[in-house]
């Protein structure tokens, strides 16, 4: 019996019953969409991610609160001096410009709308040109507007729309926390990362937002810019001398701020992406050994089946290796076919954007999960496959 005659009779036996093998496939189906499309999220926001804190630009440096750092009592919160006293072109030469910055949260009311905004941003007019920002409708507050607290905001595109919808909401007021601020810009969009909108903001005077709805606490971070690119580094160490001078850590000391670039940051966040695509495509892996399990169990049910069948060829001659050959092809026909069909699902699948990620296929993904999907064929039909080859013809035919 020829390669030909075994691939006849196997695809004879899985048309036989047609809904068992439809079932199958399905199950490998999934196993292998899912593989391709969760990899392809993971790697998704991954990029976007990457492009969002590129964003930033690569001269930015972020300087954060630690909490319990600092040497036991002398423990100080960053504040507005402190950002100011990092723009010394005698003490700190590269850097360009610092700009403090306190975070909070606030519903937005105008008219009938009412709308939670996710990030409140009270900062100085610097901070628009380190955070590479722009306006795209009205204009940026300026540095009289912080020295008089006036109650002026700039809104993401996000927020605008959501709070005004169509209308023009340049020179309209709106409540934040029930307390009116007139709306005299808004900005350019920046897109969103599927796990934070940039463009979901208010930026305000610092002075404003302290008064009004953050008060006098801590800062949240203090904005720095670098000279350019390549003085990153030595405007690190300028900020970490300033910064240990006016908090009084001492030489070895924990400091009780941490200094992060966008280098470094981009680090840390594609690190923890690619931990998280790792798990997305352990969760899919599973999937596809479950449905192996599946394609070993219904090829144990047709052995059981064809019992009969399986003694009258091997009575009438069949050699083992053709059996063998019959229900290897039949699992593996399975695997291949619906590891097919998984691949054109998860490709397909991958062209639409899931909570505002557009996923990235990656072609290794593809292969790999096509060919684990053929694997899986061979591996988990073996055992039945073997079983039916070894089969004495007497006590087959004598099977009910």
């Amino acid at each position: 019996m020829n390669v030909f005659e075994v691939l006849r009779f196997a695809v004879r036996g899985l048309t036989a019953n047609k809904l068992r093998s439809t079932l199958t496939t399905l199950g490998i189906t999934i196993g292998v969409a899912s593989v391709i499309l969760l990899v392809a999220v993971g790697n998704g926001a991954s990029a976007a991610i990457a492009a969002s804190i590129q964003g930033l630009g690569t001269d930015v440096v972020n300087v954060s609160p630690v909490r319990g750092g600092g040497q036991g009592s002398e423990a100080r919160p960053l504040t507005v001096q402190d950002a100011h006293a990092l723009v010394d072109p005698v003490g700190a030469p590269d850097v360009k410009a610092a700009s403090p910055v306190v975070n909070t949260t606030a519903t937005a009311t105008y008219g009938q709308t009412s709308y939670d905004i996710s990030s409140v941003s009270g900062t100085e007019p610097a901070y628009f040109t380190t955070t590479n920002r722009a306006v795209a409708d009205g204009a940026l507050f300026t540095a009289a507007d912080v020295t008089q607290a006036r109650k002026v905001v700039v809104l993401g595109p996000t927020t605008a729309q959501s709070i005004f919808g169509t209308a023009e909401p340049v020179g309209k007021n709106v409540l934040l926390n029930s307390i009116q601020f007139t709306v005299i810009g808004v900005l350019q969009s920046k897109g969103s990362t599927g796990l934070q909108n940039a463009d979901d903001v208010a930026i305000a005077p610092i002075s404003s937002v302290q008064n009004s709805l953050a008060g006098y606490g801590n800062l949240s971070q203090i904005a720095v810019q670098a000279t350019s690119a390549d003085s990153v580094s030595l405007a690190q160490a300028e900020i970490t001398a300033i910064l240990n001078a006016r908090h009084g850590i001492q030489l070895g000391g924990t400091a009780d701020y941490q200094i992060q670039n966008s280098e470094q940051l981009l680090a840390t966040r594609t690190s923890a992406t690619e931990t998280f695509t790792v798990l997305l495509g352990a969760v899919a892996a599973i999937s596809l050994l479950v449905g192996g399990i599946g394609v070993t169990n219904i090829m144990l049910v047709t052995v059981t089946e064809r019992i009969r069948e399986i003694g009258i060829r091997k009575a009438i001659g069949a050699p083992r290796s053709a059996i063998l050959g019959q229900f290897l092809a039949e699992a593996t026909m399975l695997s291949l076919f619906g590891g097919l069909l998984g691949v054109v699902i998860g490709v397909v699948g991958s062209q639409f954007s899931f909570a505002g990620i557009n996923p990235v296929v990656v072609p290794s993904s593809i292969v790999l999960a096509f060919a684990v999907s053929a694997l899986i064929g061979l591996f988990f039909g073996s055992f039945p496959a073997n079983r039916a080859s070894r089969l004495r013809p007497i006590d087959a035919l004598r099977h009910e």
